[in-house]
Protein backbone atom coordinates (compact mmCIF):
# COMPACT_ATOMS: atom_id res chain seq x y z
CA UNK A 1 0.00 0.00 0.00
CA UNK A 2 1.33 3.29 -0.94
CA UNK A 3 2.33 6.15 2.69
CA UNK A 4 0.55 8.67 2.94
CA UNK A 5 2.25 11.01 1.43
CA UNK A 6 2.21 9.30 -2.25
CA UNK A 7 0.24 10.91 -5.02
CA UNK A 8 -3.13 9.45 -5.36
CA UNK A 9 -4.17 8.15 -8.69
CA UNK A 10 -7.04 8.25 -10.81
CA UNK A 11 -7.11 6.18 -13.89
CA UNK A 12 -9.27 7.08 -17.28
CA UNK A 13 -9.93 5.51 -20.31
CA UNK A 14 -9.50 8.19 -23.28
CA UNK A 15 -9.98 7.64 -27.44
CA UNK A 16 -6.96 9.96 -27.88
CA UNK A 17 -3.98 10.45 -25.30
CA UNK A 18 -2.87 13.78 -27.10
CA UNK A 19 -6.35 15.31 -26.80
CA UNK A 20 -6.57 14.29 -23.48
CA UNK A 21 -3.13 15.38 -22.47
CA UNK A 22 -4.04 18.91 -24.17
CA UNK A 23 -7.32 18.97 -22.49
CA UNK A 24 -6.06 19.03 -19.26
CA UNK A 25 -2.72 20.81 -19.42
CA UNK A 26 -4.55 23.91 -21.06
CA UNK A 27 -7.55 23.92 -19.47
CA UNK A 28 -7.53 22.70 -15.80
CA UNK A 29 -4.15 23.34 -14.44
CA UNK A 30 -2.64 19.98 -15.09
CA UNK A 31 1.05 19.44 -15.93
CA UNK A 32 2.28 16.58 -17.98
CA UNK A 33 4.79 14.01 -15.74
CA UNK A 34 5.13 11.39 -18.20
CA UNK A 35 4.14 10.21 -22.19
CA UNK A 36 4.60 7.08 -23.68
CA UNK A 37 3.27 7.33 -26.84
CA UNK A 38 -0.08 6.83 -27.99
CA UNK A 39 -0.64 4.88 -25.43
CA UNK A 40 -0.37 6.27 -21.85
CA UNK A 41 0.45 9.75 -20.68
CA UNK A 42 -0.04 10.73 -16.79
CA UNK A 43 -0.58 14.53 -15.49
CA UNK A 44 -0.68 15.94 -12.38
CA UNK A 45 -2.49 18.69 -10.30
CA UNK A 46 -1.83 18.87 -6.97
CA UNK A 47 -2.41 15.89 -5.06
CA UNK A 48 -3.74 14.36 -8.19
CA UNK A 49 -2.33 12.15 -10.70
CA UNK A 50 -4.61 11.30 -13.59
CA UNK A 51 -3.51 8.27 -15.73
CA UNK A 52 -4.87 8.68 -19.19
CA UNK A 53 -4.81 5.17 -20.69
CA UNK A 54 -5.29 5.17 -24.67
CA UNK A 55 -6.94 1.78 -26.11
CA UNK A 56 -3.54 0.12 -26.50
CA UNK A 57 -2.10 0.84 -22.80
CA UNK A 58 -2.70 -2.38 -20.66
CA UNK A 59 -5.20 -0.45 -18.24
CA UNK A 60 -7.62 -0.12 -20.99
CA UNK A 61 -6.73 -3.65 -21.66
CA UNK A 62 -7.67 -5.23 -18.38
CA UNK A 63 -11.15 -3.41 -18.33
CA UNK A 64 -14.24 -6.02 -19.09
CA UNK A 65 -16.27 -4.54 -21.93
CA UNK A 66 -19.39 -3.76 -19.91
CA UNK A 67 -16.87 -1.72 -17.53
CA UNK A 68 -15.30 0.28 -20.07
CA UNK A 69 -17.75 3.07 -21.02
CA UNK A 70 -17.61 6.42 -18.76
CA UNK A 71 -20.02 6.57 -15.96
CA UNK A 72 -20.99 9.24 -13.32
CA UNK A 73 -17.44 8.59 -11.50
CA UNK A 74 -15.91 11.97 -12.12
CA UNK A 75 -12.52 13.63 -10.80
CA UNK A 76 -13.92 16.61 -8.63
CA UNK A 77 -11.51 19.70 -9.07
CA UNK A 78 -12.08 22.67 -6.24
CA UNK A 79 -12.26 26.31 -8.04
CA UNK A 80 -12.14 29.19 -6.12
CA UNK A 81 -14.98 31.31 -8.13
CA UNK A 82 -16.64 29.25 -9.44
CA UNK A 83 -18.69 31.74 -12.16
CA UNK A 84 -14.71 32.70 -13.73
CA UNK A 85 -13.86 29.08 -14.27
CA UNK A 86 -17.45 28.86 -16.25
CA UNK A 87 -16.83 32.06 -18.17
CA UNK A 88 -12.85 31.12 -18.96
CA UNK A 89 -13.52 27.38 -20.10
CA UNK A 90 -16.61 28.61 -22.48
CA UNK A 91 -15.04 31.60 -24.33
CA UNK A 92 -12.16 28.17 -24.55
CA UNK A 93 -15.13 26.55 -26.29
CA UNK A 94 -15.87 24.28 -24.04
CA UNK A 95 -18.82 22.61 -23.41
CA UNK A 96 -20.69 22.08 -20.00
CA UNK A 97 -23.01 18.76 -18.76
CA UNK A 98 -26.34 20.93 -17.25
CA UNK A 99 -26.44 23.84 -15.32
CA UNK A 100 -25.01 25.00 -12.27
CA UNK A 101 -26.49 23.30 -9.17
CA UNK A 102 -26.09 24.38 -5.87
CA UNK A 103 -26.31 22.80 -2.72
CA UNK A 104 -25.53 22.94 1.03
CA UNK A 105 -21.72 21.86 0.62
CA UNK A 106 -21.25 24.19 -2.82
CA UNK A 107 -22.10 25.07 -6.37
CA UNK A 108 -20.78 22.66 -8.71
CA UNK A 109 -20.82 21.91 -12.84
CA UNK A 110 -19.85 18.81 -14.63
CA UNK A 111 -17.81 19.22 -18.08
CA UNK A 112 -16.59 16.19 -20.04
CA UNK A 113 -12.82 15.27 -21.48
CA UNK A 114 -12.56 14.52 -25.10
CA UNK A 115 -13.36 10.87 -24.28
CA UNK A 116 -16.34 11.82 -22.59
CA UNK A 117 -15.18 11.11 -18.84
CA UNK A 118 -16.71 13.61 -16.54
CA UNK A 119 -15.19 16.48 -14.54
CA UNK A 120 -16.64 18.29 -11.78
CA UNK A 121 -15.63 21.91 -10.95
CA UNK A 122 -16.69 22.81 -7.37
CA UNK A 123 -16.81 25.84 -5.28
CA UNK A 124 -17.33 25.12 -1.89
CA UNK A 125 -19.84 27.32 0.24
CA UNK A 126 -18.32 30.27 2.46
CA UNK A 127 -18.91 29.37 6.10
CA UNK A 128 -22.12 31.28 7.89
CA UNK A 129 -19.14 34.08 9.50
CA UNK A 130 -17.53 34.86 5.98
CA UNK A 131 -21.12 35.53 4.29
CA UNK A 132 -21.56 37.76 7.00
Amino acid sequence: MNTPDQYAGVRYLVDDVQAAVDFYTAHLGFTLDTAAGPAFADVRRGPLRLLLSGPASSGARATPADAAAPGRNRVHLTVDDLDAEIARLRAAGLAFRGDVVSGPGGRQILLTDPAGNLIELFQPAQPARERA
